[in-house]
């Protein structure tokens, strides 16, 4: 997993070039019902890395020079660590855009492109395929775990509770970076490749849930605000982390934003608020391609046999070191 973390670090960096250029005149076709239409297969992966690596300090946008030298130097850095080994991933199954628009980083506020300071004490867990970390019950992270006593110990994703990209708010990562949405006059449904998630959103503004009713996503609630589909989403469980690595989704509110910008993509922005764990807000603008294509179910298999391979292995690991005690 080091190895394939230190793949996405390195390539990251590199932007294969502008967006195709956006027509300020453009107006969205209409539904049926008279909405935007943001039907169809969006795919969301790309080479701008979340947090503006500290290397670029306030620099925002990358010349054509600087991305070909960065291009040029990354493909090194990864012909390189393909040969050392495949650790949990080689670049061959990571999804990194084909089309970047020159940004250093997805967060736009802060204005300097990092995650902002954490409240004091939040708790912080970072996952990963190596070795476990430490850590005690809950396990928020997606990926890895703390331990092999139980299921409890091991990440969401792990369990088929949450798939590492697939939000909200969606964030590129390593594959299946897809979303398909679909319309109808009061409900726009959200459905995710990974882990086959269909978020259904209603757009004639219900009250929300109840605050003691809490959600692996939220309770999400859209408005159609002029072109663009704002949702919003409370609710979350005290069982997910808020975003990235730190702190719980309790006290959360993100916002999103799906604005059709040109017949081929997408603006998907999104605001996370929760003052709970960060002193400030994060704000971020991942674009989305269409995809000429279906979206096909990904069934997550890792919680009907990798855990029980997991927990399994680690009992006889156990009975060995004992027997080998005796």
């Amino acid at each position: 997993m080091q190895l394939s973390v230190i793949a996405l670090a390195v390539a990251t960096v590199v932007y294969a070039g502008s967006m195709q250029a956006q027509d300020d005149d453009y107006v969205a076709p209409r539904t049926e019902y008279g909405q935007p239409d943001l039907q169809g297969v969006w795919n969301f992966s790309s080479v701008i890395p979340m947090e503006r690596p500290a290397f670029f300090g306030d620099k925002q946008y990358l010349t054509e020079e600087e991305i070909a030298a960065l291009a040029a130097q990354t493909e090194a850095g990864l012909q390189a660590i393909n040969s050392i080994g495949v650790g949990g991933y080689n670049t061959f199954w990571v999804e990194m855009g084909g089309k970047g628009d020159n940004r250093t980083s997805l967060i736009t506020y802060p204005l300097n492109g990092r995650m902002p300071e954490t409240v004091e004490g939040v708790p912080v867990q970072v996952g990963g395929l190596g070795p476990d970390e430490p850590g005690t019950r809950p396990v928020r992270m997606v990926v890895g775990g703390i331990g092999k006593d139980g299921p409890e110990d091991r990440g969401l994703s792990t369990r088929c509770i949450l798939g590492f990209n697939a939000g909200p708010p969606f964030t590129p990562n390593l594959y299946n970076n897809n979303v398909q949405i679909i319309q109808n006059r009061d409900t726009a449904v959200i459905m995710t490749e990974m882990v086959h998630d269909a978020r259904i959103v209603p757009l004639d503004k219900p009250d929300q849930l109840s605050d003691d009713i809490r959600q692996w996503t939220g309770d999400s609630r859209g408005y159609w605000d002029g072109e663009s589909l704002v949702v919003e989403t409370r609710n979350f469980t005290s069982l997910t982390q808020s975003f990235g690595v730190y702190g719980t989704a309790q006290d959360k509110l993100l916002t999103e934003r799906f604005t059709r910008v040109s017949p081929y993509s997408v603006e998907y922005e999104f605001t996370v608020d929760d003052p709970s764990t960060f002193k400030d807000r994060i704000t971020a603008m991942v674009p989305m391609a269409k995809v000429d294509g279906l979206m096909y179910e990904y069934a997550c298999h890792e919680g009907n046999y990798g855990m029980m391979n997991i927990l399994r292995g680690e009992r006889m690991a156990e009975r060995r070191i004992a027997e080998g005690s005796q």
